[in-house]
């Protein structure tokens, strides 16, 4: 994997309880420097996947998932975790949650930023949150998404300060909303961020039916369609949530499942069927593109779909500035 990311300096830098916390999960008991998870690979009532504090090594007592991996480095928990992506994928993947300096030669040579960077602060705070309908840029980027009509009653503007690289103290604003470990999902046109812990978001409609999306803009483009659709909806905010999503989604009737268009959503979308049979592919109704939201835009764009007038105001041609 030379030329990529340095496997060396993630088994020396990422620390695997951190790593752990960042995906949402706690230990449920710990004794003598052992930590003891519930095993997120697999359902289960006891805990049973170890993870040593000094060694950083994890053991899964219980035995495999579906990936065959029980045991070993930080980078074997993340491919049993995310099984069957790849290698790089999973590597990437690590770096996303581990939220420390990794060295990166792919990405210095290819001087460019990552759209949607994912990225969680450690250190903030959040000053206000409005309604949505008063910032202009925030006005503009929803506009653009095609999901203003939408926005009040889903979004707000999170207005909050947080610590850069250098320690320095930057304010920001965005749309955003909750999830259910108390943290707040940000978005802009440059990144995805988390303030707090992360968590998936669920609204509570009909208790048979549950409507299953990778992201929150995907599940607003849906409800741009489907304005008074009762169903249940559930948003992992992450697919690093996907093992909560389906112990929350196991006691619907019937499961909708729309998730993206590439390598990790299409394996994410055959590892719930496979657990919940009764789940059902709606990804099909974006065919041709990468996800809902990238269908709602081009159908806005084409005329095919006539968005609702909003009390959303502001200038749609500026993008939002930070």
């Amino acid at each position: 994997m030379s030329g990529f990311l340095n496997v060396k300096e993630i088994k020396e830098k990422v620390s695997l309880l951190d790593f752990l916390r960042n995906l949402g999960y706690s230990p449920q008991k710990v004794s003598n420097g052992e930590h003891f998870f519930l095993s997120m690979l697999r359902e289960e009532y006891t805990a049973s996947l170890c993870v040593h504090e000094k060694l950083g090594v994890w053991f899964d007592y219980g035995g495999a998932g579906v990936s065959g991996i029980r045991s070993g480095s930080v980078i074997d928990f993340a491919l049993a975790y995310w099984y069957p992506s790849g290698p790089q994928e999973v590597l990437h993947k690590i770096v996303e949650y581990a939220q420390v300096d990794i060295d990166s030669p792919e990405y210095r040579a290819s001087g460019e930023a990552k759209t949607e960077r994912p990225v969680r602060f450690q250190r903030y705070k959040i000053e206000r949150m409005d309604e949505p309908g008063s910032n202009a840029a925030i006005n503009g980027y929803l506009a653009r998404r095609g999901i203003c009509s939408v926005a009040k009653g889903h979004l707000y503007e999170v207005y909050y300060a947080a610590l850069d690289d250098r320690k320095k103290l930057r304010r920001y604003f965005a749309p955003g909303w909750p999830n259910e470990n108390g943290g707040w999902e940000v978005r802009n046109k440059n990144f995805r961020g988390c303030l707090g812990h992360k968590g998936v978001s669920f609204l509570q409609g009909s208790a048979k039916r549950l409507c299953v999306f990778e992201e929150y803009f995907d599940f607003l483009s849906w409800r741009v369609e489907h304005p008074k659709d009762p169903a249940s909806i559930l948003v992992l905010n992450s697919l690093a949530m996907l093992q909560t999503a389906k112990a929350r989604a196991i006691k619907y009737d019937n499961i909708e499942l729309y998730f993206d268009h590439d390598r990790a959503g299409r394996a994410a979308t055959s590892a719930f069927i496979a657990d919940l049979d009764i789940s059902r592919d709606n990804s099909w109704i974006y065919a041709g593109f990468k996800n809902y939201n990238e269908k709602l835009v081009a159908d806005i764009s084409s005329g095919k779909i006539a968005i609702a007038r909003t009390g959303l105001s502001g200038d749609v041609s500026k993008g939002l500035k930070w």
